[in-house]
């Protein structure tokens, strides 16, 4: 089964905990407290632990969004394990900088817009699980492509790719939205990957190893 959500636009509001987890966090608290009443202390402190782990994992921060005309931000919060140059992704049949960041399970992972423009497409496609730190994965996982208009007509692509652990592939906009940089868009439950392609002449920022924070980070500059 699809396990493929989208809807209206990700609420932008200031929220300690992203509205998706919601269903998570109630199933796992209602668990420990049956547990509890049914004295089996040990396994309700376990399940405790989850309820606190879950609340965790589905935090929403706020960010603060750079201004600096022409950066591309990070969509996502992780590691970057890939920066080149790639001759054809998802929506795109041309070369282009493909900046791979992956999610563990203890990164924030509410994913944000690298850049101010229009949705021009989005395309699902049912795939695999391997683990979204491998190479692979962003060819043969399950994965969510947007491509971006961005202002001066420009293209560039973000692909949610699900990983070993997520299930579930949150995108809450639609062809033809306008979106800002920075902009909260969606989410990957339980660890991913966030593919971003930019034109081939974008001036990386990152490299291999580095830490970014969605919204915040700078991953290039568009020439």
């Amino acid at each position: 089964m699809t396990q493929f959500a989208r809807s209206g636009l990700v609420d932008n509001k200031s929220s300690l905990i992203a509205r998706e987890g919601y269903p998570f966090i109630l199933g796992s608290a209602l668990a420990t407290v049956v547990v509890a009443v049914l004295g089996l202390n040990v396994l309700a402190l376990f399940l405790f632990a989850v309820t606190l782990f879950v609340c965790f994992f589905f935090r929403n921060p706020e960010r603060v969004i750079p201004e600096e005309e022409g950066a591309v931000v990070s969509p996502a919060d992780g590691k970057v394990v890939d920066v080149s140059i790639v001759q054809e992704c998802d929506l795109a049949v041309e070369a282009m900088l493909k900046v791979s960041i992956f999610m563990s399970v203890f990164n924030v992972h509410v994913n944000r817009i690298p850049a101010t423009g229009r949705v021009a497409d989005i395309v699902y496609h049912p795939g695999k699980f391997f683990s979204a730190n491998l190479d692979k994965a962003s060819r043969d996982n399950e994965r969510n492509a947007v491509c971006l208009e961005m202002d001066g007509g420009r293209k560039l692509i973000v692909v949610q790719v699900a990983g070993l652990i997520a299930r579930r592939i949150i995108c809450k906009i639609h062809k033809g939205d306008r979106l800002s940089r920075g902009e909260r868009f969606g989410m990957i439950c339980f660890g991913s990957r966030l593919d971003v392609y930019l034109p081939p002449d974008t001036v990386p920022a990152v490299s291999v190893g580095n830490k970014v924070m969605a919204g915040s980070s700078v991953l290039g500059h568009l020439s």
